[in-house]
Parts: C-alpha cells; structure tokens; sequence
C-alpha cells in the first residue's frame, strides 16, 4: 500500500475543507455550499474527461483501473535483495561453472533475472547480452511512460478547462448584467471562479500524485533491472563475487552498503 499517497491525500483535502470552512475566525460548514456547482463540475470534470477518452485509444483506457491501483498498491522491489541473489548466483558460477545457474534461473521468479541469467548460461557474447538488455529495459521504460501519461496529461487539462468554465461564467455574467442589482454580478463571479477552483484541485491533488506514484514505481523497478543487468554481465566476466557486491551496492544509498557495515 502507498501510505504516503494516501496520508498525502488525507491532508490536501482535509485542509482544504479546512480553509472552506475557517472563515474570519469562525468555522462555517455553511461556507461548502458556496464551492458545489453542479454546471462548474460539468465543464471541468466531464470536459476533462471527455478530452483524455478522445486523446487515447480504448485499448489503453480498458487498463487504466489496472494503473490506478498500481499507484495505490505498488509491486514491491528490494534493491538489496536483488545483490544479495546476484552474489549467490556468483558464488555458484564461480564454485560449479555458468551451466549449474540454468538450475537457478529455472527456480528464480522475477522473469527479467531469468531471462538474464539464461542468456549466459547460453554462453552469448557479453556484447550482445548487455544490448538485449538494454533494449528490454528501454521498452519497458516506453511502456511505464506511457501508461502514466494519461494522468500527466489530465494534469494540464483540467486546468485548461477550469479556465474554460470561467470565461463561460464570466461571459453569461456579463451578458445578464444589471447595475442595479449589483448583489448579482458578485454572485455571477464567484460561480464562475469555481471551475478555475476546480481545475488546480483535481490536476494538483488528483492527477499529479498518481502520475508521480507510477513514476516512482517506475523508478524502483528500473533500479533493480539496472542492478540485474550489471550484475550477470558482471558474473559471466567472471568477476569475483565480493567485487560484485561492492560495485552492485555503489548504485544505492550508501546507508544501503551492506558490505561497508561488515568493516
């Protein structure tokens, strides 16, 4: 679960509800009422909306769900754990030879260090190892990128369409304008400020935290790739497994240095 997405949530509404309400040293909930509009919420809401179906294809609209709680529930990746089974991995090739790692790659459940370690095990040029991987890695980054750009996208849409909603409302108040009941330009103004309001609520509150929770997921599950990749060209050099450690672990914090806390 991404608690600080959540906890993060919790406050911006919390405290935005807190200052609807906090008005001149008085907390009025009456004060909500004034920020409901059913019309604002149409244009900025159902227009946002209706731009981003248009913009993607529904292959990709069926998964957004799937994204969604992705952001919400992310896959869990331990850099550490990743370097403490790569130095397993290169005391076995070191002890038995590469081929007794098929027997290890077979029994590993990550399909990316499977992959990797078979492609030594099959004795390929480390060359063209190392372009394989990178080329899978690559796409996987277009893959993760694209699928978050449907909410970075609504990130400068909704504002787009919250300033729309304004120039509406501020059209049809001047349109109705009467001098002589001045109470009704105030009222007119306001409404029509409520879509700008709703805007920046939902690209700044909404959207942009989930796009930026896929990106960090993106970027713990890069991390850990780059560490499989360096780390099985590392064993099929025939690298000694402590070396492995020690340049495996220059890619993380150095809190993170496991080999430094053993002296």
């Amino acid at each position: 679960m991404n608690i600080s997405l959540i906890i993060g949530w919790v406050i911006s509404f919390g405290l935005v509800i807190f200052g609807i309400f906090f008005d001149n040293g008085e907390i009025k909930p009456a004060n909500m009422g004034n920020f409901i509009e059913i019309s604002s919420l149409a244009i900025t809401v159902g227009g946002t909306i209706g731009c981003l179906v248009a913009s993607f294809p529904m292959s990709y609209l069926k998964g957004l769900g799937k994204r969604f709680m992705l952001s919400i529930k992310p896959k869990k990746y331990d850099p550490t754990k990743y370097i403490e089974n790569i130095v397993e991995y290169a005391q076995v090739a070191r002890t038995r030879g590469l081929l007794a790692l098929e027997e290890s790659a077979n029994q590993c459940t990550d399909p990316f260090m499977k992959s990797s370690l078979m492609l030594i095990v099959d004795a390929n040029d480390p060359e063209k190892v190392r372009g394989m991987l990178d080329d899978t890695i690559m796409f996987m980054c277009e893959r993760h990128e694209n699928g978050r750009s449907f909410f970075e996208k609504g990130v400068s849409i909704f504002p787009a369409f919250g300033m729309l909603g304004t120039l509406i409302g501020l059209i049809n108040m001047l349109a109705s304008m009467d001098f002589d009941h001045p109470e009704r330009l105030t009222g007119g103004m306001a409404q029509a400020l409520i879509t700008t309001f709703y805007g920046s609520l939902f690209a700044n509150v909404i959207m942009a935290p989930i796009g930026m929770a896929l990106k960090n997921a993106h970027e713990d599950e890069l991390l850990c790739m780059q560490i499989i990749e360096e780390g099985v060209l590392a064993i099929a050099g025939g690298s000694n497994p402590r070396y492995i450690q020690e340049k495996l672990e220059f890619m993380l914090p150095k809190s993170q240095h496991t080999a430094d806390k053993r002296g």
